[in-house]
């Protein structure tokens, strides 16, 4: 699946993980989706978060309050939780709806938003971001890129690379960000 991912979606996959990390979770669920979108701060969901006023912070508190730290720092491979795969999921299915061929950042927050029962969708909700206004939020964004110049709104296609290489260096680097 991630062979259609941006570099920038392909990015906050791996902060996800370093997020999981950080509060010694042995898991990566919407929760530290949600974290890797926001902390990657250049695609199109975290423009759409950050306009609604969502901080990285804010979110950070918030799932700290609902899930707390784990005990013990979790090393090696960290898996995705079901919830967390459904949003994978999810976020192909809104790209392919809307005529896309590849995962960004703006679909990966409109796969959390549809998924709307993980962690992820009860700390937006938490915060004011109801669901319906992020959703419409995104899509505004999204034809805005689109009623420029066609371009894809990540600014780059899927680079084929494994998740977290920079291998196609698209206009705005090869990272994505």
């Amino acid at each position: 699946m991630f062979e259609r991912f941006t570099d920038r979606a392909r990015r906050v996959i791996v902060l996800a993980q370093e997020e999981a990390r950080m509060l010694n979770h042995n898991y990566i669920g919407t929760e530290h989706i949600l974290l890797g979108l926001i902390h990657e701060g250049e695609g199109v969901a975290a423009k759409a978060l950050e306009s609604m006023g969502i901080s990285l912070d804010d979110v950070r508190r918030e799932v700290e309050e609902i899930i707390g730290h784990g005990t013990q720092p979790h090393t090696g491979h960290i898996p995705f939780t079901p919830r967390a795969k459904k949003v994978l999921e999810l976020s192909l299915r809104e790209g392919l709806q809307m005529g896309h061929k590849y995962i960004g950042t703006e679909f990966l927050l409109l796969g959390l938003i549809r998924e709307g029962e993980g962690v992820a969708a009860q700390v937006l909700v938490k915060l004011g971001a109801d669901l319906p206004r992020v959703r419409q939020q995104v899509i505004q964004l999204l034809s805005g890129y689109e009623g420029g110049q066609g371009t894809n709104p990540e600014n780059n296609q899927p680079s084929g690379g494994p998740v977290g290489a920079g291998a196609a260096a698209g206009p705005g680097g090869g990272s994505g960000g």
